[in-house]
């Protein structure tokens, strides 16, 4: 086959929820533990499981054509692809990751500047050089295989340059974030010379689009119930809705048909004030995309 898009899934933490979103775009991806290459009921498609981490440097090659991963780390390689679009993913977490700069609570240090001549430690080798290089700051960057907080509260070196959401393990562990260096969230990324090529930018933005949709519909509903004509008015304005709700009359009678999309928590508020107003046949369905 001429056409073929060969596509990074992300392995780790982003892995179980990349399958379900493409599930919900309508894509079916089945996982392996004893391969890395998930099987995909699309002939088009071909798709690898590939560590995050090294997403960014294999679409660069064109290893594989696109992919998704924290855009952190294709910021750590800086790898030269083209972004698509960010991946936001609700059910992971709707909060970008920080990378932050840290040092224990009693540090002297209160800003970058303060680490001249220092050790940091961190798995962002490659970006957190080129940060304290662009400042003119002198400084040792070691490569962390893991547990990087800790070493800090050791001793081992002098700040730490770490991943975190709220912060809050940091404080618990009597440390001090200095500043932030970098937000991240996860990014679809394409290679270069696949983005130039007709058919694979085509595929590459019809998937993205319905990653999309399927990610707007995270949360939301679909409700419809039928109430009196009299009643459209107060009714639609206790409606939320993403436009205006629709409204339609029903056959050969005083009654209408209304239909919205709505957040889910929305609904245990919505649905009394709704009786109140007589609406009957309340319907709430889910949404697989928004598009």
């Amino acid at each position: 086959m001429t056409n073929l898009l060969k596509f990074g899934i992300p392995k780790g933490s982003l892995e179980d929820a990349t399958v379900g979103l493409f599930k919900q775009a309508g894509w079916n991806i089945a996982i392996s533990s004893r391969s890395y290459f998930p099987g995909v009921d699309d002939e088009e498609m071909h798709c690898k499981l590939i560590r995050p981490q090294e997403m960014g440097k294999y679409v660069e090659r064109g290893t594989i054509d696109v992919g998704i991963a924290g855009r952190d780390w294709v910021r750590e390689n800086e790898s030269d692809v083209v972004e698509v679009c960010e991946m936001v993913y609700s059910k992971v977490s709707r909060r970008p990751v920080r990378w932050v700069l840290v040092v224990a609570q009693d540090s002297t240090v209160q800003k970058p500047e303060d680490l001249a001549g220092c050790t940091i430690s961190t798995e962002l080798v490659g970006f957190t050089k080129r940060y304290f290089a662009d400042r003119n700051i002198p400084v040792s960057v070691e490569f962390s295989w893991g547990a990087t907080e800790a070493k800090v509260v050791d001793g081992l070196c002098d700040a730490v340059v770490e991943v975190t959401e709220t912060g809050s393990t940091i404080r618990a562990n009597n440390l001090r974030i200095v500043c932030d260096l970098m937000q991240s969230v996860p990014v679809m990324v394409a290679n270069k010379q696949a983005w130039d090529d007709p058919w694979k930018r085509e595929k590459i933005e019809t998937i993205a689009t319905l990653l999309k949709s399927a990610l707007a519909a995270e949360g939301m509903v679909g409700l419809k119930l039928n109430a009196p004509n009299d009643k459209v008015e107060a009714i639609t304005r206790i409606l939320p809705s993403l436009n205006n709700p629709t409204v339609a009359h029903l056959y050969n009678s005083d009654w209408v048909s209304i239909e919205s999309v709505l957040n889910e928590k929305e609904v245990r508020r919505i649905v009394p004030e709704l009786m109140k107003l007589g609406a009957e046949g309340i319907i709430e369905y889910p949404l697989n995309k928004i598009i």
